[in-house]
């Protein structure tokens, strides 16, 4: 985002990518993003396709590598260290509540925030990256989630335009680029390789399936983008790991760790934010040390902020409140899972959020057509 927003002709304080560079950018009059959900260096680097022949490099996502946490930092251009969207589940302290962050609602379900009418900007306090450069833009999004509280907040004064098919979602982005001939910033978002591999696994054939579908689908678009003066950076959010049941912790099985805690777990199911009573901080530390440490890895949270896990600038005051007072990260292919009373927590085969190379590098692909 750097790299991008330096090329659109606002200085980021962030380093830029050496693989992608300012002046590149400043070459092309069409500059778009498009973020492929769940599309993980390792999982594609294996592929014999289009898209893996065309990769120029590998990156990191950011910490915790999780949807929340990278689409805020690839909409604000931010790291989470400022924009402290840590992950799934968030304790939103001025809310009371622990929260399904991007769904903007209670963890337990309900009305949105914005039915009491809160607003996104009263949780999430950083300009969006469209609001930062000084050029037309556009944000093409699903069509289920381009009216959201969070998609409205973060698409302040560009386009928004939704699509339900891949086809659609190519078909706007040929559309916006012939609308007019003055430099434009086109974000795309696709959310269907990351859907299917929760449910079945990136292994699976419906992944497999799809996957080869998004490719074939690409090639058309890349040829039909040439000679346009536009450069297409093709990457993803975070990847996946696969989980079998039995790698599966569930905190039910574990009432020792349980009654330590004042909230439920909030982040992800690889990585993981407790929030501890002062009084079972050593039981707490004590039971994970003994009991779990075959399973994940312990630290103190603030410990994270000072070793820059979430990034570098600006620390929001808010990002203490929303890691908690340990980060508990999974090894291997393990997850943690708990639920809220009643309510049974959904068990997916793909997951992400911890720091193996399957989840944490993304592929850089780059394809560029100056006019």
């Amino acid at each position: 985002m750097s790299s991008i927003s330096s090329g659109l002709g606002r200085k980021s304080k962030y380093s830029e990518l050496s693989s992608l560079s300012s002046k590149e950018i400043k070459k092309y009059k069409n500059v778009v993003l498009l973020v492929i959900d769940g599309l993980g260096y390792e999982y594609i680097r294996k592929k014999d396709s289009f898209l893996t022949k065309n990769i120029r490099t590998k990156i990191t996502s950011v910490f915790p590598p999780t949807t929340a946490s990278a689409i805020t930092t690839f909409m604000t251009g931010t790291a989470p260290q400022e924009h402290a969207y840590t992950g799934w589940y968030m304790h939103l302290k001025e809310l009371g509540t622990v929260a399904t962050i991007l769904p903007f609602c209670p963890r337990l379900g309900g009305p949105t925030f914005t039915n009491s009418k809160i607003k996104v900007k009263d949780i999430l306090e950083v300009k969006c990256f469209t609001e930062q450069i000084k050029v037309s833009s556009y944000v093409i999004q699903p069509q289920k989630i381009v009216n959201s509280a969070f998609s409205k907040a973060n698409s302040k004064k560009a386009k928004r335009i939704s699509y339900t098919t891949f086809n659609g979602l190519s078909r706007q982005i040929k559309k916006v680029i012939k609308s007019h001939h003055q430099k434009k910033y086109i974000y795309a978002y696709w959310p269907g390789l990351d859907s299917i591999g929760h449910h079945y696994g990136l292994s699976s054939r419906k992944a497999e399936r799809h996957f080869k579908g998004l490719n074939q689908r690409l090639i058309p678009l890349v040829k039909s983008l040439e000679n346009t003066g536009t450069i297409l950076i093709i990457t993803g959010d975070h990847g996946q790991v696969e989980t079998p049941e039995e790698k599966s912790i569930n905190l039910d099985d574990h009432p020792k760790l349980k009654e330590c805690l004042t909230l439920p777990f909030c982040g992800d199911a690889r990585t993981i934010y407790g929030y501890v009573h002062p009084a079972k901080a050593k039981q707490f530390e004590d039971y994970v040390k003994h009991k779990l440490s075959k399973f994940c890895w312990l630290y103190r949270s603030e410990d994270l902020i000072k070793k820059n896990y979430f990034g570098k600038f600006d620390l929001n005051p808010k990002l203490f409140d929303r890691i908690g007072d340990y980060t508990l990260i999974l090894k291997e292919n393990y997850v943690f899972k708990d639920a809220l009373l009643k309510h049974k927590r959904e068990f997916h085969i793909g997951n992400h959020g911890g720091l193996s190379k399957e989840e944490l590098f993304v592929p850089l692909i780059v394809f560029g057509s100056e006019k």
